[in-house]
């Protein structure tokens, strides 16, 4: 996220006056605004590997809309298309140097664990030798996936309505639609609308936790099933 925009979100959420999605949950409010005022607006951490780590995350946890908008953050912090398809890989490693594939690490530890293993704690304390950076990295990458648990959570409590929530507004649904958009000429309307949906209820953050925390697969078999149940639905829809 540019700083412009967290800067934007930020003087909204302290306008009492303003209309946000956020009024009707002020816990998510207060959270969103710590999480952009300590990490990204006045965070210690090298940008360009803070978005490295939270690129990683978000592939991983098959987010595209954090995907995309730190993609677009970290192109202007010095992270590449190289850096940025060497963290959608399995082996980011081969590619990838220290400190670069550190933090990458990191972020891998997290998601499959849910802590640092003592030796990735150790390499990012020599990475970063200040103790509150050190603090201020190892909170970062844990409330990044936080922040889809949250939100989900948020959003099947009694009476939620749809769309009060700034990070499930649906957007999956429209960038699914345009990735399947030159289908359009060989499927009639409804059912490219019915195999976007298909493939959106199939690949997202509510997968993702029933998954991991009902069926108990390790993230990586969650994120493989999911990408196997969206192909099989395509060639389904092309009748292969």
């Amino acid at each position: 996220m540019p700083d412009s925009e967290s800067e934007r979100i930020l003087d909204r959420n302290r306008n009492q006056t303003s209309t946000s999605a956020l009024d009707s949950h002020p816990q998510l409010r207060a959270y969103v605004q710590c999480f952009l005022e300590t990490f990204l607006i006045h965070g210690r951490v090298d940008p360009r590997l803070r978005e490295l780590a939270i690129l990683r995350i978000a592939w991983r946890c098959n987010q595209a809309y954090e995907w995309a908008q730190h993609y677009k953050r970290g192109i202007t912090v010095g992270v590449t298309d190289a850096d940025a398809l060497a963290i959608r890989t399995s082996d980011p490693d081969r590619t990838l140097d220290d400190p670069e594939w550190l933090v990458v690490r990191a972020a891998d530890d997290v998601i499959d664990l849910g802590y640092l293993t003592p030796e990735t704690y150790a390499a990012c304390g020599a990475l970063f030798d200040d103790d509150a950076v050190l603090h201020e990295f190892h909170r970062m990458i844990l409330e990044t996936e936080l922040q889809q648990r949250t939100a989900l959570r948020l959003s099947l409590e009694p009476g939620s309505q749809r769309g009060d929530h700034p990070l499930r507004q649906g957007r999956a649904v429209g960038w699914i639609a345009e990735a399947l958009s030159p289908l359009q000429t060989l499927l009639p309307e409804d059912d490219l609308t019915r195999l976007v949906l298909a493939i959106r209820s199939a690949t997202g953050i509510e997968a993702l936790v029933w998954l991991t925390d009902v069926a108990g697969l390790s993230r990586e078999e969650a994120t493989a099933l999911m990408r196997g149940s969206a192909q099989a639905l395509l060639r389904s829809a092309l009748g292969h």
